[in-house]
């Protein structure tokens, strides 16, 4: 029996083999925990929509264990035991969590982005123009790490070439199952202080002078009209940082193996461009970059068949949801002209992600510009994953893209 919390299961890629056969003796299984009480994956589309819409009865609040497999209130969002890291408001239940999108919103508008949209334009083709053609390349400091840590910079409001150190402590945030990325307890606390050291500074500096910036939102936002405090500032910092990242960052890269894996459709996207809004869809359903999300039942219940006791802790597993045949038909093909349906890789219902429409934007971009130069894509060796049960991501990708 596969142990689905195990970091170890997903170093190698995705299981989708083993989702599908689990998901064959129901779309909700138990899964034991060496060192907890166990929890219920939940691995089918409908059933991980239906936790996703309730947020009462499956809620992700810090104080009944947060949206993390581990305990958030036991360990901290980071898993680092780091006391002065607040809550982000993805580890808070409605109506503290409406209130806090209704914030975030406006730096994530349509007319917001539509300004956004030609300066990632102007960074992709500049990205792009230092990519060497025709030789095997690791692509991620070169494509898929800055572009989506450029954007975000800009969207915070801080100096682009603060992309470096964003990509480090990000890194770290999410890496507490990889020792690339948490190399000793002490240097985990050395990237947490000079994160903590950035954004003490950054805080205070919105809240005394305050712009359109997300962090400025995050900084003056009022909660039950109470200010928000520098610790849950923080936290929603670090969401900002991973969310407005990895996925993109992951979708590209996972994106460009599919495209080498099956030749004609980037052929037929070449050919076409007019499919890369649909074509964008497909490929973060494909991609699948974040790999779970956490919730606990707040009165009995039952999900899938399977009697849920209030007090479980029950995890949605978004490649196994987007991989169900139920939901989408050949569903382990790459068809970037598959017909549109509602995919659970930006999440679904309350919690679904504010940067959805940015981070189709930034593949849209990339993809466009690498149609114009690029015939075909050729992986070179075995790519580097990170080992990790919550982000479905790489360390190293080294590619060929051929002119």
């Amino acid at each position: 029996m596969i142990d689905l919390k195990n970091p170890d299961l997903y170093v190698g890629g995705m299981p989708y083999a083993g989702f599908a056969d689990l998901r064959t003796a129901g779309p909700v299984r138990w899964n034991p925990e060496v060192d907890g009480a166990g929890f219920w994956a939940v691995l089918g589309y409908e059933e991980i929509v239906a936790v996703s819409r309730q947020p009462d009865l499956f809620s992700s609040a810090y104080e009944n264990g947060g949206h993390r497999i581990f305990n958030e209130n036991e360990v901290g969002l980071t898993g680092a035991g780091e006391s002065a890291i607040g809550i982000p408001f993805i580890s808070r239940d409605p109506p503290t969590h409406t209130q806090y999108r209704k914030f975030v919103m406006p730096a994530l508008s349509p007319a917001r982005l539509q300004g956004i949209e030609e300066r990632i334009a102007e960074r992709v083709t500049r990205l792009f123009a230092q990519v060497p053609l025709g030789e095997a390349v690791d692509i991620l400091p070169l494509l898929t790490v800055p572009l989506p840590l450029l954007t975000l910079a800009e969207l915070l409001g801080v100096p682009a070439d603060m992309w470096h150190d964003l990509h480090r402590w990000t890194d770290a945030f999410v890496g507490e199952d990889d020792p690339d990325f948490r190399q000793s307890p002490q240097a985990m606390q050395a990237v947490l202080g000079e994160f903590m050291a950035f954004a003490a500074a950054l805080f205070e500096d919105r809240r005394a002078n305050p712009g359109p910036d997300i962090a400025s939102l995050l900084a003056n936002a009022e909660i039950r009209g109470e200010p928000v405090p520098l610790g849950d500032f923080i936290g929603n910092l670090i969401l900002a940082l991973v969310g407005g990242n990895e996925t993109t960052r992951n979708s590209i890269n996972h994106s460009i193996i599919a495209f080498a894996a099956n030749p004609e459709q980037w052929e037929a996207l070449r050919a076409d461009p007019a499919l890369l809004p649909g074509a964008v869809k497909e490929m973060v359903r494909h991609a699948s970059p974040v790999i779970h999300m956490r919730r606990t039942a707040m009165r009995d219940t039952e999900l899938g068949g399977k009697a849920i006791r209030k007090g479980d802790k029950v995890v949605v597993f978004y490649p196994a949801g987007n991989r169900d045949p139920a939901a989408f038909a050949d569903p382990d093909r790459f068809d970037i002209a598959r017909p549109v349906r509602q995919h659970l890789a930006f999440g679904s219902g309350t919690h679904v992600c504010v940067g959805s429409r940015l981070a189709e934007m930034q593949l849209r971009l990339a993809f466009a510009e690498m149609a114009r130069h690029v015939r075909t894509f050729e992986i070179v060796g075995e790519p580097s994953r990170v080992r990790s049960n919550f982000i479905n991501g790489f360390k190293r990708l080294e590619v060929k893209l051929v002119p």
